[in-house]
């Protein structure tokens, strides 16, 4: 649905959603560790079982926990992910933490309560449930009238075009397409900057973001690693990034709320509160006795506080202990007040920092955390905005008067689990559909050989993305590789046909799909690119199925021993998005007697995969299987006319 007669209509619309998608996210993780046995889905790469712990040490407010094994099996556990900590047994006891880690034989986690003792510990990868509920709240407030921006109300229900002003403003350091964009983006009530692959839309967003320096400035991603891109551009500002400092760049710590609290003059006088805290806690533990239900024998404090007052015992309470626990009351008292004290002091520094601030930073779902809960701003600026579930980009965008997106709704969608369409249209696809004035496409592409370009830049986006002249003809020539007619000598775009010789195959209990020959003729074309002199960092493998992504990373293991393979990436479609390199293998995998593509039929999963190449892009396909989808006929077509078709 692109338009809402109604606010009741637009907030029901997606309440329904948010809960089926959040059904669905819990669902998945727990109908998995039901189903399946801990060993199974540890094969997953979603579980990791015969874990030791250590602790660690403190962070912030934070209590650090190693887990180890000297077998550590691969999986899919990353840095900033929910897991569930448990003696074997998740669904009869566990604990929840953040990973703040990942090494070879180690996932680090950050856990605010201490984490239970145990021989062994397992961990499951899980979901965060606080997402879902602040994009429930974000609804309640539109339908509250808490959003100040005027009119935002009837723009966000399709009702009302945005007012778009060009004004005269340009940036030296951007072409003449980007600079468009820059001057609809300073006085316009909303705006899009459409990025198509490597046109600069990080680098154009960060240009408008500086120009509107002096105003209250918000800017937001879905994903910690696009805050930090940006973070990164505009960190000689006065900035602060919000968030769990597990989920950030260990280079831009310095700019979190956290550290910059600590780091505040004032926090010297929290500093001296803490050790008193300390310190009374541990003459209480040390002298004298809690009043736990067992020994205070229905006994309330001011009734304790009273017996040893007068040096009475009561209900079989000895006049000693009834002592005991008054004094552990007084403590008790006096350490609530320096609590207290410890809050209202950091709570200054905190509103002080967030107040001067030029810029703050945070993902979608931590501008709904208490940091910014009551904080409103001028402009907010929403990065990979076509991404972002619409619910998740409320979020930071009804804190806004003024609201500047980026990203491309022609790349990959939002990942959803529920499998409902309704939620993979962004607020950004939505907008670009109703609001084609209050969007710029940027025009100009600086990544990839023409030739690599011209499919995407017509079947995607109009014939708009035109090549920068200076890198219209880069080929792997320019990196003084050899030629070779297996990946197709020096030609940009190569597709290789296994006509049929190379069988799909699935796992038992996967949906997944992987193809062994395939995966080993990908890995023969890499050994022989890096004899003849291509690096290991020059070279990406891209497929669109994890099963395969895990096989191609075994035969690699086996087989390319004289080579620094650490450095070799392989990764998933999703894996790859707004990543580049000088050489792309994308290998498709499906072949199959019945032609289904599955969900190789997502055609903008292919639109990133093909556009993240710079120099050469080497499809690996069956052409058969592939021809029943236009969009692959007439890649496979275009390749036949401009760049190099083989079979094997």
């Amino acid at each position: 649905m692109y338009k809402f007669k109604d606010t009741k209509e637009y907030v029901d619309y997606f309440n329904e959603l948010i809960e089926k998608e959040r059904k669905a996210e819990k669902e998945f993780h727990l109908n998995e560790i039901k189903r399946l046995s801990g060993n199974e889905r540890q094969k997953r790469g979603r579980a990791v079982l015969g874990l030791r712990m250590k602790f660690v040490g403190e962070f912030l407010d934070f209590k650090i926990y190693r887990f180890n094994r000297n077998n550590m099996p691969d999986h899919q556990i990353k840095v900033g992910d929910i897991v569930l900590v448990s003696k074997g047994e998740p669904l009869k006891f566990n604990q929840e933490a953040t990973v703040s880690g990942v090494g070879k034989n180690f996932i680090e986690v950050y856990s605010k309560e201490p984490i239970f003792r145990s021989k062994l510990y397992r961990l499951d990868l899980f979901v965060n449930d606080i997402t879902f509920k602040r994009m429930k709240k974000a609804l309640n407030e539109v339908e509250n009238g808490k959003w100040k921006m005027e009119n935002g109300v009837d723009v966000l229900l399709g009702k009302k075009e945005p007012n778009v002003v060009e004004a005269q403003e340009k940036s030296d350091i951007l072409n003449d397409s980007q600079n468009i964009a820059l001057s609809k983006s300073i006085n316009s009530d909303v705006f899009l900057i459409h990025g198509p692959p490597g046109t600069g839309k990080t680098t154009t967003l960060a240009e408008v973001i500086k120009k509107h320096i002096g105003k209250k400035l918000l800017v937001s991603a879905d994903s910690n690693v696009a805050v930090d891109n940006l973070l990164e551009k505009l960190k000689d500002f006065n900035v602060v990034r919000i968030g769990h400092p597990a989920k950030m760049d260990s280079k831009l710590m310095k700019y979190s709320l956290d550290v910059r609290i600590r780091r505040d003059k004032r926090y010297k006088e929290i500093e001296k509160i803490i050790k008193k805290i300390d310190d009374l806690k541990y003459l209480q533990e040390k002298k004298y006795k809690k009043p736990t239900p067992g020994r205070r024998r229905g006994l309330s404090d001011e009734e304790i506080l009273k017996y040893a007052k007068e040096g009475k015992g009561a209900r079989g309470v000895l006049k000693e202990w009834m002592k005991e626990m008054a004094e552990w009351l007084k403590i008790q008292k006096n350490i609530n007040k320096l609590f207290d004290e410890k809050n209202k002091k950091t709570q200054e520094i905190m509103d002080d920092i967030l107040e001067n601030a030029q810029i703050v930073f945070a993902t979608n779902s931590a501008c709904g955390g208490e940091f910014l809960e009551e904080r409103e701003f001028d402009t907010v600026f929403i990065d990979e905005a076509a991404q972002a579930m619409e619910p998740s980009t409320l979020i930071p965008m009804i804190k806004g008067k003024q609201i500047i997106f980026a990203g491309d709704h022609k790349q990959l969608p939002p990942t959803i689990l529920s499998n409902d369409e309704r939620l993979k249209v962004s607020l950004f696809e939505r907008f670009s559909e109703l609001y084609p004035k209050a969007v710029h496409t940027l025009g100009i592409q600086y990544r990839m050989n023409e030739k690599i370009n011209e499919f995407p830049s017509c079947k995607f986006y109009d014939c708009k993305v035109k090549t920068y002249e200076e890198i219209k003809n880069i080929t792997i020539k320019d990196l003084n590789i050899q030629p070779d007619s297996e990946y197709g000598d020096y030609e940009p775009v190569v597709f290789i046909d296994t006509c049929g010789k190379f069988m799909e195959k699935s796992k038992k209990d996967s949906p997944s799909k992987y193809n062994p020959k395939e995966a080993e003729f990908v890995v023969s074309l890499v050994e022989k690119l890096l004899k003849n002199g291509a690096k290991e960092e020059h070279i990406g493998i891209i497929t669109p199925y994890k099963d395969h992504e895990e096989y191609i990373k075994k035969v690699i293991s086996s087989h390319l021993h004289d080579f620094t393979t650490s450095l070799l990436e392989v990764k998933s479609v999703d894996g790859f998005q707004g990543r580049e390199k000088e050489i792309i293998i994308l290998s498709l995998v499906r072949a199959n007697e019945k032609e289904e593509i599955g969900f190789l039929s997502d055609i903008r999963r292919l639109n990133v995969a093909i556009t993240r190449a710079k120099r050469k892009l080497v499809i690996i396909g069956d052409a058969k299987t592939l021809l029943v989808n236009d969009t692959y006929k007439n890649l496979i077509e275009y390749i036949k006319k401009n760049g190099v078709y083989k079979k094997i």
